[in-house]
């Protein structure tokens, strides 16, 4: 398995669903960041499963337990390590020979020979994004002290649409505020709609999906490449490791394809001696590097895929088709949960971005 991500910042994932731990070390840390355990523990509990009504009942402490890398409050600039302890598992709900639908069930089997551990997803599992919120609370402090902010919300949920994100002139103070809402939107009156969504889907037994729409400010212009190393494309390539994430745009998306090209450019401008866009329209990304404006993009993510309806499957030891129900415990809808996971993606792909520009600034005999 390809399981370590970034350039300056090397993490690698471990751990499956129903194994005794899930895990993360973050390699290429600086030496002497501020680590607020009550920070990240706040960060856990937003994704951490069985705390309200729209999530699954599997209740999960999600306490990060740090085995390397932090000495005195702060990081020792060597390998970070953290594990999560599995609690609250129940393999027996799941039956390996009947294939799950629109699960890694079935290329898992393809991909590892049946070796794979299919409990609970096994390392398939958006159980695995535990460790990620963990890596991007650590960072979210990091880039905080830079002056970057990133934020989240549901933009939209089934067919309910929030406000979008001002990616032009960003309600700081406002956005802010979200990461303790049940249901991060800016139109609280949209909030009661898509709760009575995801409470309809988990009567009959269904489920429902939306979008996660993200802002990142403060970032200065410069960071990035052009072409394989684009911000786009090391975004899109951790975004898409997030479980049940199926698309990604940046600034206006496929809707830019809508406009003229009068319409879809930004104009530049001078704003306090320094060159800004009058639109967002390119979501502050011009050439695969960052132009100074905020960074805005949205995430499509599928409804969850473990259902209780009956579904048609291949038994895989009988070589036959066959009707299933998954049985366990099941989000009717994920995409609440994944507005922090969205962010700490957001926030360990900027971290690696900003230290990158900061590593390469140096003059070369400076350079360890």
């Amino acid at each position: 398995m390809a399981n370590v991500f970034g350039n300056i910042l090397k993490l690698s994932l471990f751990g499956e669903s129903h194994s005794d731990a899930i895990g993360i070390v973050i390699d290429g840390l600086p030496a002497g960041l501020p680590v607020d355990m009550d920070a990240v523990q706040t960060e856990m509990e937003r994704r951490a499963p069985g705390r309200n009504a729209f999530s699954t009942p599997r209740k999960e402490g999600d306490a990060p337990h740090i085995v390397s890398g932090l000495f005195n409050g702060k990081t020792t600039g060597t390998p970070l390590c953290a594990i999560i302890q599995n609690t609250n598992t129940r393999s027996k709900d799941y039956t390996p020979q009947l294939l799950r639908p629109s699960h890694a069930d079935f290329t898992a089997l393809c991909r590892y020979h049946g070796f794979s551990d299919y409990r609970g997803g096994g390392h398939f599992s958006g159980r695995l994004t535990a460790p990620l919120v963990f890596a991007g609370a650590i960072l979210k402090s990091y880039l905080a002290s830079q002056g970057i902010e990133i934020f989240a919300h549901i933009k939209s949920l089934k067919n309910h649409q929030d406000v979008a994100f001002d990616s032009v002139n960003p309600d700081k103070e406002t956005y802010r505020k979200l990461k303790n809402e049940m249901l991060a939107v800016l139109n609280k009156e949209i909030a009661t709609k898509m709760a009575e969504t995801i409470e309809s889907a988990k009567m009959v037994q269904d489920s429902v999906g939306g979008v996660i729409e993200a802002l990142i400010t403060g970032l200065p212009a410069g960071l990035g490449s052009p072409f394989f190393e684009s911000v786009e494309s090391r975004l899109a390539a951790m975004l898409f490791s997030v479980p049940a994430v199926k698309g990604v745009e940046f600034g206006s998306g496929f809707g830019i394809t809508e406009l003229l090209g009068s319409q879809a450019n930004d104009p530049f401008c001078l704003k306090d001696g320094t060159v800004k866009t009058k639109t967002n329209h390119n979501g502050g990304i011009n050439g695969g590097i960052t132009n100074g404006m905020p960074l805005c993009f949205s995430v499509a993510v599928k409804p969850t895929p473990s259902i209780s309806k009956p579904q048609e499957t291949v038994n895989t030891e009988t070589q036959k088709e066959e009707t299933m129900e998954i049985h366990g415990r099941h989000d009717p809808c994920i995409v609440p949960r994944a507005v922090c996971v969205i962010e700490a993606a957001a926030a360990i792909v900027t971290a690696d971005l900003l230290l990158e520009a900061k590593t390469y600034a140096e003059p070369a005999s400076k350079r360890n």
